[in-house]
């Protein structure tokens, strides 16, 4: 379990949908790397929580992707730092970035149609450029 997550004034994930651990991370930092678990591994369980509207959580699951797992909860990893409370914040504050993402509605298009003098423009561009190819045909004599 692990503290609550702040979203907005009105979001706030329980820490309860909320999961970390720390695991060895790979890359460079030398034997450090093989004897301290600075990588932050936090998963968020986003199908049984009520925090976040049903519409968000729709979104969300196309935003998350990649990164579900097969139980149905969100991970994010981060081993940006070597320092786990670093990373740790670093994975609060993707999945917060996520979840904000997801609780934009996207706008609905409106379909347009083109106006009177769009269309004119149009016809007068396509008349001028079939008179130029016009002039460009090769020029026959009466005797053929």
């Amino acid at each position: 379990m692990s503290t609550p997550l702040v979203i907005n004034e009105k979001i706030t994930l329980p820490g309860s949908d909320l999961e970390w651990s720390a695991v060895r991370a790979s890359g460079p930092g030398g034997q450090n790397v093989n004897k301290v678990a600075s990588k932050v591994e936090l998963s968020f369980d986003f199908e049984s929580t009520v925090a976040l509207p049903e519409d968000a959580r729709e979104r969300l699951r196309k935003l998350a992707k990649n990164t579900l797992d097969g139980e149905g909860r969100i991970l994010v990893k981060s081993e940006k730092t070597r320092d786990q409370v670093k990373n740790l914040a670093d994975a609060r504050a993707k999945l917060k970035k996520l979840v904000l993402e997801a609780l934009v509605v996207p706008k609905v298009r409106k379909a347009t149609k083109p106006t009177r003098a769009a269309k004119a423009k149009r016809v007068t561009t396509k008349k001028k450029v079939a008179a130029k190819k016009k002039t460009r045909k090769k020029v026959r004599s009466r005797d053929d």
